[in-house]
This record gives C-alpha cells, sequence and structure tokens, in this order.
C-alpha cells in the first residue's frame, strides 16, 4: 500500500470568507451615501437590496449594500 504523497514546500494560505455583518439603516444611508427616504425608494423599485426583518427590526447585509456600491461604481465607468 503506498502513502499519498505529501506537497514539498510552503502551503498557501487558505483565503477567509468574508464576514457579513447586519447593518442598521443609519449605516446603510452612511455607507450608501443616501437618505433613508432613497434608500427605501430603491428597495421599492428593485434597485437596492431588501433588509433582512428581525422581528420589527430591519437589518441589511453589509456583503450586500457594498456589492450594491461596486455596481455603482461599474456602471459609472461602462457609461
Amino acid at each position: 500500500m503506498s502513502r499519498p504523497q505529501q506537497a514539498i514546500g510552503p502551503q498557501p494560505e487558505p483565503i477567509p470568507s468574508p464576514v457579513d455583518v447586519l447593518l442598521q439603516l443609519p449605516e446603510v444611508c452612511h455607507q450608501a451615501g443616501f437618505g433613508k427616504t432613497a434608500i427605501y425608494r430603491m428597495i421599492k423599485e428593485g434597485t437596492f437590496p431588501e433588509p433582512i426583518k428581525l422581528g420589527p427590526a430591519s437589518r441589511w447585509s453589509q456583503l450586500e449594500v457594498q456589492e450594491w456600491i461596486q455596481k455603482q461604481k461599474a456602471a459609472r465607468r461602462a457609461a
């Protein structure tokens, strides 16, 4: 029976998965650069990430908000 070969040399570090944080509306407004009325209007139009409902509270995924920001920047470059 042969043993599996082991790699020689240093092994690359695994790439850590980004940690998602749930944001409250004031932080969403700060990161996106819009007021709460504009945020809710864009949600209604389907152009901004919907919140995650936790009972009566609404929270947004920071990763989704950051992805939305990146898409806005990419659209600017494509225009």
